[in-house]
């Protein structure tokens, strides 16, 4: 395949669906991912085809995977080894919140252990096995200007307590050191990218938007509004872009300015 190939895990709604469509929009053959359906809704195919047709080319696949597991990690990189050809891009977007917030003092081993094995054992197993297939598209020597990256979707929970999330916060602490563990491995070969999203319109704060709406009403943010996956998206394009060419390992808040702390 000569278009580069973008892998965008958990990409049927939110912030992955507006990740995974800006880069079919900048032409590469994007690989949707989602756990639950056997194909893309119809309403998102719709949008699908109509980005395809704004942006004049690009093309798509859908592979419905569990990533939390050893089998739906290893049946995208097998789509990714035998069907693509080649990978450019990994986008860890994949998660989920708690079923059920509960104080840290309550919350029971299953409970933690579903959201770690998804928000962060996935993405670290996940990155391991892309990551030497990447090593070993670049050592073909076969793919002309061939610079891969890995762009990890972590959150600001990776440092703001919530009690009644745990086992979020520190899974998505743990996404920024796996970031950084993987930049420095890989430095010079594959560079990673970690993005922060602050509070974002969609469907995991949907129960408790109203409540958010009002504390950033109340001045929680410097930029006044709730975030849009598109907010996100525009990172990601801007990375693909070349924009971060000495950077890697680095952090991107997309966050309305909740990261400055202000007193």
């Amino acid at each position: 395949m000569d278009d580069k190939v973008a892998l965008v895990t958990g990409s049927t709604r939110g912030i992955g669906f507006a990740i995974a469509t800006s880069i079919l929009a900048a032409h590469y053959f994007v690989i949707f991912n989602g756990v639950t359906a056997p194909d893309l809704a119809e309403d998102k195919q719709e949008i699908i085809d109509q980005v395809k047709q704004d942006a004049g080319t690009g093309s798509y696949r859908y592979i419905q995977a569990d990533i939390s597991t050893i089998e739906g990690r290893d049946k995208l990189l097998d789509f990714v080894k035998n069907e693509a050809g080649r990978i450019d891009v990994l986008v860890n977007n994949a998660g989920m919140a708690p079923r059920e917030r509960k104080d840290v003092l309550e919350l029971p081993l299953d409970d933690f252990r579903e959201v770690i094995r998804v928000n962060l054992e996935a993405p670290f197993f996940l990155t391991q096995a892309i990551a030497k297939f990447m090593l070993e598209c670049k050592a073909s020597g076969q793919i002309s200007g061939y610079d891969p990256c890995i762009i990890n979707i972590s959150s600001i929970s990776a440092y703001t307590s919530s009690p009644s999330r745990s086992a979020y916060c520190i899974a998505k602490a743990g996404i920024s050191m796996m970031t950084q563990l993987f930049a420095d491995r890989l430095a010079g070969i594959i560079s990673i990218h970690e993005i922060r999203p602050g509070i974002i319109d969609t469907d995991m704060i949907a129960p408790v938007i109203q409540r958010y709406q009002e504390m950033i009403d109340a001045g929680l943010l410097p930029l006044a509004r709730i975030g849009k996956p598109e907010d996100v998206a525009e990172a990601v394009i801007a990375i693909l872009h070349g924009h971060f060419p000495y950077s890697t390992g680095n952090v991107i808040d997309v966050d309305g300015g909740f990261h400055l702390k202000k007193l």
